[in-house]
C-alpha cells in the first residue's frame, strides 16, 4: 500500500500510531481526526479508525517494542472479529516515533494473511 490516503471507502478503516494519551497532534494521527479519531482515545475503533499506540502517554519517547506488539495483536484479534471492515495499515511507529521498517514489520507477521488488513508495501517486503 505504501500510498497516501486520502479517502476511505465505507467499510475502510484508516489504522494510524498513536500516543498513549490520544493526543492526535501530528502525522497520521491527526489525519486519523478528520475520519473520527477520538482526541484523548489512543487505542482501538474511533469512527472509521483504528489506534495503536507506539508513543508514551507523556510523549516524550516511543514505547518499548514489546507493549507496541500487544498493542497490535489486539489489533489483529479485532480485524479477524470484524471481517466486514477493511482495515488500510499505515506505517505505524516508523515516522514520529522513530521505529525502522525492520523494528516494526515483524509485529504484523500475523496479520499478513488476513484478507481485511492491507499493510504496506514496505511491512510486507520485511516480511517476505
Amino acid at each position: 500500500m505504501d500510498r497516501w490516503i486520502t479517502e476511505l471507502k465505507d467499510n475502510e478503516i484508516f489504522v494510524f500510531g498513536s500516543n498513549e494519551a490520544g493526543r492526535h497532534g501530528a502525522g497520521a494521527a491527526r489525519t486519523a481526526m478528520k475520519w473520527g479519531a477520538k482526541y484523548g482515545k489512543a487505542e482501538g475503533l474511533q469512527g472509521k479508525t483504528y489506534g495503536i499506540p507506539t508513543v508514551n502517554s507523556s510523549i516524550s519517547g516511543p514505547l518499548k517494542i514489546e507493549k507496541i506488539k500487544i498493542y497490535v495483536d489486539r489489533f489483529i484479534q479485532f480485524a479477524k472479529d470484524n471481517p466486514k471492515l477493511y482495515f488500510l495499515v499505515t506505517k505505524i511507529g516508523c515516522e514520529l516515533a522513530g521505529f525502522t521498517i525492520k523494528q516494526i514489520a515483524p509485529l504484523f507477521q500475523d496479520a499478513k494473511d488476513i484478507s481485511n488488513i492491507e499493510l504496506p508495501n514496505s511491512f510486507i517486503k520485511q516480511l517476505n
